[in-house]
């Protein structure tokens, strides 16, 4: 057997040229995928016009030392816009490309965000029932994929996530979610906390997932315009949003683990909903 064919014969996950792999020699770790650099823009002009353009950026990652007329721009067009932005070290731009990214990287989003204050109304002019979900701190891009497809299957209307600490919408989040990114509503907020309030004065019951709550998921009337808070399962949804709450649920445990993966947690809670709204499902 030559050399070409003995690596042939190599299981792929030990293949040198394996693009899920990435490894200095004698490091025998195991390193996740890059994200895809279809979903960035290297470099402070591109960039820029990104920006002005109006295309939809998930975050930005600027290097720490980044000065000059041209990042003063770029500081300029960032201000007052929704964009989180992080400061890095030269080192972990140089990780994600070789290309001249100039100390800026954005990555951008494969989907078009919405805002739940233009759904809303219309869900209502429509004769709907509104049936939303609002995601506190879901950070992890394969739970938030599965989340927006469970919810696309169960009929919710729209997801809520806020501008900062939330998982980006990018090829990844796509490919987890089935396709569904391209066929619900993703809100992204720049207040949670605002946005829990407009849901309440605009009728909607706003009932929040957490262990620490005394009522079964299973004993709450789910009928009415409904808002399901889910929170990031090591810190859940945050204290602040949790008092907002109309309802606080919870799902048995019955194991040793003491909580559910929250993509299955989302799962158990839409389609209770799911079971006693169906006469009143969007038409």
């Amino acid at each position: 057997m030559n050399k070409k064919e003995a690596n042939m014969n190599q299981n792929p996950l030990q293949r040198k040229h394996n693009p899920l792999i990435h490894q200095k020699k004698g490091d025998t770790r195991f390193y996740p995928p890059q994200p895809s650099q279809k979903d960035m823009i290297f470099g402070i002009r591109a960039v820029l016009e990104a920006i002005e353009a109006g295309k939809d950026i998930d975050k930005i990652l600027i290097r720490k030392e980044l000065q000059g007329e041209l990042a003063n721009e770029l500081f300029t067009a960032l201000s007052g816009k929704n964009i989180p932005i992080q400061r890095v070290p030269i080192e972990k731009l140089n990780h994600l490309t070789q290309k001249n990214h100039q100390g800026v990287i954005a990555f951008t989003a494969s989907i078009e965000y919405q805002h739940i204050n233009d759904i809303i109304p219309t869900l209502y002019e429509q004769g709907k029932n509104p049936f939303i979900v609002v995601l506190d701190g879901i950070t992890d891009v394969r739970n938030f994929g599965a989340i927006v497809r469970t919810c696309e299957c169960a009929g919710v209307h729209a997801i809520v996530v806020p501008t900062r600490g939330s998982a980006a919408a990018n090829g990844d989040a796509v490919k987890t979610s089935a396709g569904a990114l391209h066929h619900l509503p993703i809100c992204r907020e720049n207040q949670l906390t605002d946005i829990i309030q407009y849901l309440k004065n605009s009728g909607l019951r706003i009932i929040g997932a957490t262990e620490k709550a005394h009522k079964s998921y299973n004993q709450v009337d789910y009928n009415d315009p409904v808002v399901f808070v889910m929170g990031a399962e090591d810190t859940g949804i945050s204290a602040e949003i949790a008092k907002m709450c109309d309802e606080t649920v919870a799902i048995p445990i019955l194991g040793n683990i003491g909580s559910l993966n929250v993509s299955v947690a989302a799962g158990i809670l839409l389609y209770e909903a799911v079971r006693q709204r169906q006469p009143v499902m969007r038409q």
